[in-house]
């Protein structure tokens, strides 16, 4: 869902750093998981550039990792993943691992995938043949890095 940015304010709020689309996530009486341990935002605002600023009932360390159990999650619709779903994942062309998913970019037309490589492949159809979560593998078209 983000991380803990820098400090907003003098009251103990902080910028979401990569914060998640959904504003619900971070609404006055939200639970969520900061490194793992459950927390309440108890303050929530816009700051400059949309972005948003919390205070949650308990200190944190700039840098945490802000999350949710997968149960709290929306489904999904066919196709769609989560980022936590691809990261790890093993990207093959025709047999040869090119990579593991380190991230996903955001981008403009679409996201793309950063290898630990140093590679970054496009999310589109006519890069990725297949993702099999169970295999925990993507399938890129054969060519399409070459």
């Amino acid at each position: 869902m983000g991380r803990v940015g820098r400090p907003h304010g003098l009251d103990g709020a902080f910028v979401v750093e990569d914060a998640s689309e959904d504003p619900a996530r971070f609404e006055v009486g939200a639970s969520l998981l900061v490194s793992g341990q459950p927390a309440t935002v108890v303050v929530s605002r816009r700051v400059g550039g949309g972005r948003r600023a919390i205070k949650l009932d308990r200190p944190v360390a700039r840098g945490a990792e802000l999350a949710v159990n997968r149960d709290e999650l929306a489904p999904l619709e066919p196709g769609a993943y989560y980022v936590s779903d691809l990261v790890g994942l093993v990207v093959e062309e025709n047999g040869n691992a090119l990579g593991v998913v380190a991230d996903v970019l955001p981008g403009e037309a679409n996201d793309n995938l950063e290898l630990d490589s140093g590679l970054l492949v496009p999310l589109v159809e006519d890069a990725v043949a297949e993702v099999d979560l169970d295999g925990r593998r993507i399938l890129l078209n054969v060519g399409f890095m070459a």
